[in-house]
């Protein structure tokens, strides 16, 4: 005997709530159903990484040479295929005559060069911080016709300036000492101008509002805040200052003439030259290994800021 449902609704509830699940498709089967990027392979053109190989060869083979020819004695070095090695392995040998030859004047020239490079790299990359981060956040008469001057001096070469800066300390008396190398490499035009962008950008006004009603004071807020912001550009600028100072050339070629001061790159260059004279002795080997020892620190450098610059590009890249 057939009895009715004393409950319907619940009946048909409780047969709707399993058909409404079935309806529904697991999240399972949604995710398989979404594209996979990630199975695609990229796309390569020929053509395109030929055109990167070659100017990754150009740059690489000067420093594959002297790479090679740093291990060759003077003997070898004319006797031998400039991009293979020779019979002997005289690397060792010709490193300890760069540091010995002229009662090591090749240590003084590397202090040198390392004073001129911490002292104008700092300096410069300091200097650009705070002018870029005043002309990014301050208000004051003139700067508009200073940030013009700025992007002008960009335009202009260093070499341009080079004698009419002789001029100037030769007047002041300067010449002959660091003060004539030093000065001018605390001047950086496009790093002034790199920070300030960046300045623009990184460094919010709310921050500085903030800072300013709790009372902070302006240089503790460049110092505990902004510097912070500006960390990815800071190194960028210190990187290219390091660079700039450590090759640094003409200048001091023309504003030094105690060999005691010269950098290592106007004294190898000394050393190259005085083949040329009667009685100078040919060093080549040692001109070669000299130059090979001074390309290492700025690649040590490099390994060591790079991380810290790559970091900070990224950490910015995902501020919103």
């Amino acid at each position: 005997m057939l009895t009715a449902n004393p409950n319907p609704v619940h009946t048909e509830a409780a047969h709707a709530v399993p058909d409404s699940r079935r309806t529904q498709p697991p999240a399972r089967r949604v995710r398989r159903r979404q594209p996979d990027t990630g199975s695609k392979k990229p796309r390569r053109s020929a053509l395109l990484t030929v055109l990167m190989t070659l100017p990754l060869l150009y740059s690489l083979m000067p420093l594959v040479w002297l790479a090679i020819n740093s291990t060759k004695s003077r003997e070898q070095l004319f006797s031998t295929f400039g991009l293979w090695f020779g019979d002997d392995f005289a690397l060792w040998d010709n490193i300890v005559g760069v540091l010995t030859y002229n009662d090591g004047i090749y240590l003084r020239w590397l202090a040198n060069t390392v004073l001129y490079v911490a002292v104008g790299a700092i300096g410069a990359t300091l200097l650009a911080a705070l002018a870029g981060y005043g002309l990014a956040k301050y208000e004051f008469p003139g700067r508009r016709a200073f940030l013009a001057v700025v992007v002008g001096a960009v335009a202009v070469p260093s070499t341009a300036l080079a004698v009419p800066a002789f001029l100037l300390f030769g007047e002041l008396g300067l010449t002959n000492t660091p003060w004539a190398v030093l000065i001018p490499l605390l001047v950086t035009p496009f790093g002034l101008f790199l920070l300030y962008s960046y300045a623009n950008e990184a460094v919010p006004n709310e921050i500085l509002d903030a800072a300013r009603v709790d009372g902070a004071g302006e240089f503790r807020i460049f110092f505990t805040m902004a510097l912070r912001l500006l960390s990815p550009a800071l190194v960028s600028v210190f990187l290219l200052e390091v660079v700039s100072a450590w090759n640094n050339y003409f200048l001091p070629l023309i504003m030094l003439n105690d060999p005691s001061w010269f950098p290592m790159t106007v004294g190898l260059n000394q050393w190259n030259n005085q083949a040329a004279t009667a009685d100078g002795e040919v060093i080549t080997h040692l001109v070669i290994t000299g130059s090979f020892l001074t390309i290492i620190p700025l690649i040590i450098i490099f390994l060591i800021l790079q991380r810290f610059w790559r970091s900070g590009l990224a950490a910015g890249s995902t501020k919103g």
